[in-house]
């Protein structure tokens, strides 16, 4: 995240391939602690909304966010510089306000569906789905509220992975449903880990992470020195290819240092597995004294919830995190969430899924065109086109 200027939000604006327009997708509930903590600049509408804790109205939030070099090549449209636009429209979740939900989807060309990992998704949530995906607006998963399932309800990993395995594909039954298919003009939206379409973490601590996170600490260790000398075109490879063995059915063998399809490895010894979600199973403690990269998220939350100074101490030595001098003196919750803050950052994560996984509207027009210009022709008005930068847009 960097600060910005008025300048050079007016200079991007220029750069209609780095512009993304996006709405958030959510019930009354989770939307304003997501994307709070990647707003750069907000401004609540009216009094009404701040004492209520909801949005009545649909308040527009520009975002300057700049990307590494090597991201860029991630990216799998054209682009213009590292400096990303991301102009947010927070539309209300009350069904009350759906006619506001309606026009800000109508101006955005990609959407974030925050999801509450513990209830799944709500009525309210389905349905503003389904119409974005009636207006061909390109989706992102996060899964929000996961401090609850760990510290509150205290699944079982298995059991957060089935968790996080069901949602997916409940989402991606709606898309399915009532999208156009692989065959349409969008091509396929279906939301997968794999790809990096899918965030995990809480908006109220305010950290989030994608597969891709744990891919490249986990490409940084393997690839040892060799690492820094890639270059961007394979390092992504490697981390895409990577992310692959993070999801799924997988394990990993600590002393071959290589993934496995099946759990018993050499000599009969029974394997780790990475997933569900390799990066914060218990079972990855193997991982964490072997090759793994950095401690999983349990070893983290039982740590600190367990106030073992000694163990605390030598985590964020792995982490390579330095506390401010408050942040060491505080315990229990306020700790984990000073800790989880630097370590996996909510803004870094969902920037760079939006920016890397939603399209620009050089790419949106060309299939959202005749939806939105109903006038005479069969291509759209005549100053846009469909292969080339409308100079209006």
């Amino acid at each position: 995240m960097v600060n910005f200027t008025v300048d050079q939000i007016r200079a991007i604006m220029d750069k209609k391939s780095n512009i993304r327009n996006m709405s958030v997708i959510a019930h009354a509930g989770p939307r304003r602690h997501v994307h709070a903590h990647y707003q750069i600049h907000a401004r609540v509408v009216c009094d009404y909304e701040q004492e209520r804790c909801i949005t009545i109205k649909s308040t527009a939030i520009s975002m300057y966010y700049e990307l590494s070099e090597g991201d860029l090549a991630f990216i799998r449209q054209s682009t213009d510089g590292c400096g990303f636009l991301i102009n947010l429209i927070d539309s209300p979740g009350h069904v009350d306000f759906s006619s506001e939900v309606t026009a800000a989807l109508r101006v955005t060309d990609g959407a974030m569906v925050v999801v509450d990992c513990v209830s799944g998704v709500s009525v309210q949530t389905e349905t503003v789905l389904r119409q974005a995906i009636a207006e061909r607006i390109k989706p992102v998963l996060m899964m929000n509220k996961m401090d609850r399932a760990l510290l509150e309800l205290q699944l079982q990993p298995e059991e957060l992975y089935q968790t996080f395995q069901r949602i997916v594909e409940n989402v991606n039954v709606i898309i399915s449903t009532y999208g156009e298919g692989d065959t349409g003009p969008m091509g396929s939206i279906m939301i997968d880990p794999v790809v990096g379409t899918v965030g995990f973490g809480s908006g109220l601590h305010g950290w989030a992470f994608t597969l891709k996170q744990f891919a490249e600490m986990y490409v940084a260790k393997f690839a040892a020195k060799g690492h820094a000398e890639m270059e961007p075109a394979e390092r992504c490879q490697r981390v895409e290819d990577m992310m692959k063995k993070l999801w799924g059915d997988r394990f990993f063998d600590p002393h071959s240092g290589k993934f496995s399809k099946t759990p018993i490895g050499p000599g009969g010894r029974r394997l780790p597995a990475p997933s569900p979600s390799s990066s914060w199973t218990p079972s990855s403690s193997e991982l964490i004294s072997a090759p793994s990269p950095s401690p999983s998220l349990c070893a983290v939350f039982d740590a600190v919830m367990n106030f073992r100074k000694e163990e605390i101490a030598t985590l964020l030595e792995k982490l390579e995190l330095k506390l401010d001098a408050e942040d060491r003196e505080k315990e229990g919750k306020p700790l984990l969430k000073a800790v989880m803050r630097r370590w996996l950052p909510a803004g870094d994560a969902l920037l760079q899924m939006i920016t890397m996984h939603l399209p620009s509207p050089v790419v949106a027009q060309r299939y959202r065109c005749e939806l939105l210009y109903e006038g005479p022709g069969t291509t759209g008005p005549p100053w846009v086109s469909r292969t080339v930068t409308p100079k209006l847009l």
